[in-house]
């Protein structure tokens, strides 16, 4: 075939033309998102007491500084033509006093997110605090504020009864977001199977298993045309990693619940990215992404760009004008609540309420300072308001949520505020609506104790959060007799059926003294193992929660709450009034605080015995279980022996017949 020039020319064109449309084709598009998990109500720095506006200063977090950093990539990437995408992986809720305002109908941490720009949020156990009803109006309080960013809650594995309020909230199974660039991103939400069994009042809403809703999500997003699918999981990384290996297609997956499990950088597994950031606010996720439409393929630019994967929200930043006003306004309402249920108490809530040497560590899987501290004044305030001896209080680590620490600068120096005391005890709701868990005065007897702390013991091996503060008495036990051996089959996520050996608690020793625990050389008197002495015990509503759902998955642990002649008491009945109102665990923290006497600077002291632990909750080392059980079994096998050895000689004698 012959060319002439003008056809020569014709052809050169269109081969330039179709190797430019596919060089367009093949070009990566680039796009960051911006993710953040475990808010829990975090709307200011932390210490608070170290915080100013004015001076450098060591807080970390705070919304207003979330603000300016999400505002400031979000402006540098739109003169790049990059499109940002921030997500949360759930759990807004949970914390800090902030959350006392949702019950009275207010939504200031999903407000302030709509206001800050996030696109995507999923639900965390947390954020079912107050029950499914007050979520869904929460819900809606937050949409109804004009804030000129829409925001999508996405969660494929709630099941929403038909006709409950929390199905009309606009809650999305999957959602598909197209960027500017084209790039068609698909979300799907999960609630791990962990996260759920915390989650202690979601009812009636039930949780489907992660990964059918997982895979079923993922096909449906690939049907509506998206090109990077991407879960945004309250779940950890374990249960996260055993779905994206049970369903191919997740290329990137926001995961939230384990507050320890930064991931810096990300992990990778197989074709999946796995990210997560600090809770608290304290850090803002950074994940710069490039995305090859050819092949499929998805990577990570932020080593070469240079960019960190988090950016720790330091006093180097400055604080969002904006969302700074938004906030004060909230913090208007909240102080009003605060000095109406501290009973002008406490005024506001940077108002400095202790004064200590040393932080109120809340350690994980053994006796605290924090514990030790709250325990007291649960005990010594129920003791004060109702005018009767409380024998023991009981906390579980899951309600406390983290150290207090002292202030650390010159205008705070060894002073603890009323927020940062407040967010690390202020959980929950109570039957009258109002804010933090109850108190509950119940009757439980010497064996019921030692089986509650058994329980407890045997749970905390799994989690922290079962592991239970004491004060009035103290008790030893040895960890290594928690079980006698693991049955192949389990009745928990990812460990093996434990057969407990009830034998871990040696001692149990009830405080017979006055006062707060551990002054002097306190007194105690035993308490056996089948004691059936009723003992005036001190609790919260949280944990007395738990006790039915114990009698029922646990009967060899039962434990049966009752009033002081000895009979079952519901749970309602045993909660208690003050004031006109219940109890609250945080109020009774609050009042024991400030009965402190002073300090030289005025505030109340914290007494310096409280900088010491490990005289209420003694870890030892007993005989092994071994050394027991073996003779028993030479008993049993003895036995065994013996009877054979009668029934044969019965039968040889002719004095037994066999048919």
């Amino acid at each position: 075939m012959l060319f002439t020039a003008g056809r020569c020319q014709a052809v050169i064109a269109l081969l330039m033309f179709a190797a430019g449309m596919a060089g367009g084709e093949t070009a990566e598009r680039c796009f960051t998102i911006l993710h953040t998990n475990d808010e829990h109500s975090a709307l200011l720095p932390t210490p608070y007491a170290d915080y100013h506006p004015e001076e450098d200063n060591p807080s970390v977090g705070g919304f207003a500084r979330l603000g300016r950093v999400i505002g400031d990539i979000r402006l540098a990437k739109s003169e790049a033509g990059e499109p940002v995408i921030v997500t949360s992986a759930g759990d807004v809720v949970g914390g800090s006093p902030y959350m006392w305002l949702i019950p009275d109908g207010e939504a200031p941490e999903l407000t302030l997110m709509r206001r800050i720009g996030y696109d995507v949020v999923t639900i965390g156990n947390h954020d079912f605090d107050y029950g499914p009803e007050v979520l869904a109006q929460y819900y809606r309080t937050a949409a109804n504020f004009d804030t000129g960013h829409d925001i999508a809650i996405v969660s494929s594995n709630l099941v929403i009864p038909e006709g409950h309020p929390l199905g009309d909230c606009g809650i999305l199974d999957t959602h598909v977001v197209v960027l500017d660039n084209g790039l068609r991103l698909g979300f799907f939400g999960l609630l791990g199977k962990d996260a759920a069994k915390l989650a202690a009042v979601k009812a009636p809403i039930e949780i489907s298993d992660p990964v059918t809703a997982a895979r079923t999500a993922v096909q449906r997003l690939r049907n509506m045309g998206a090109e990077v699918v991407i879960g945004v999981t309250h779940a950890g990384f374990p249960e996260d990693e055993a779905v994206a290996k049970a369903v191919p297609g997740i290329d990137i997956m926001l995961t939230g619940h384990f507050h320890q499990m930064v991931m810096d950088p990300p992990m990778r597994v197989g074709q999946t990215i796995f990210a997560q950031s600090s809770a608290y606010t304290q850090q803002l996720g950074v994940l710069e992404l490039a995305f090859n439409p050819v092949s499929g393929t998805l990577r990570v630019r932020n080593e070469e760009t240079g960019q960190p994967f988090h950016v720790t929200l330091d006093a180097a930043i400055e604080n969002d004008p904006e969302i700074e006003q938004a906030l004060g306004e909230y913090t208007e309402k909240l102080n009003s609540m605060v000095s109406r249920l501290t009973g002008g108490a406490v005024a506001h809530i940077q108002d400095m309420v202790l004064h200590t040497d040393f932080a109120l560590r809340a350690t994980a899987g053994r006796e605290s300072i924090l514990g030790n501290f709250v325990t007291d004044a649960m005990r010594l305030v129920v003791s004060d308001k109702i005018g009767e001896k409380v024998d023991f209080a009981i906390q579980a680590n899951g309600v406390l949520r983290g150290d207090v620490k002292p202030g650390t600068m010159p205008y705070s120096l060894n002073q603890i505020n009323f927020y940062d005391l407040a967010s690390s005890i202020g959980l929950g709701t109570g039957y009258d609506g109002t804010p933090g868990y109850p108190l509950a005065s119940i009757y439980l007897t010497g064996n019921e104790i030692y089986r509650m702390l058994e329980l407890s013991l045997l749970l905390a091996s799994y989690a922290d959060v079962f592991f239970l503060q004491l004060s009035g008495g103290r008790f030893s036990y040895d960890p290594s007799r928690l079980v006698l051996f693991e049955l192949p089959f389990s009745l928990m996520e990812g460990a093996r059926m434990p057969v407990p050996s009830f034998r871990a608690v040696r001692t149990v020793e009830r405080f017979t003294g006055s006062g707060p625990q551990g002054r002097t050389d306190d007194a105690y008197q035993p308490v056996s193992r089948g004691d059936k002495t009723l003992y005036h015990v001190v609790c919260d509503a949280y944990i007395l929660s738990f006790f039915p759902r114990i009698a029922d998955m646990f009967p060899v642990y039962k434990v049966i709450p009752k009033d002081r002649h000895g009979n079952p008491i519901v749970n309602r009945d045993a909660i208690i009034h003050s004031g006109g109102g219940e109890l609250k665990f945080w109020q009774a923290v609050v009042a024991y605080a400030l009965s402190q006497p002073p300090g030289e600077d005025g505030l109340p002291a914290m007494p310096n015995h409280y900088a010491r632990t490990g005289s209420r909750i003694i870890q030892v080392k007993a005989y092994p279980l071994v050394l027991w059980t073996i003779p028993v079994l030479m008993l049993l096998i003895f036995c065994v022996y013996t009877a054979w050895r009668i029934i044969k000689r019965r039968i040889s004698t002719g004095e037994i017949q066999i048919w």
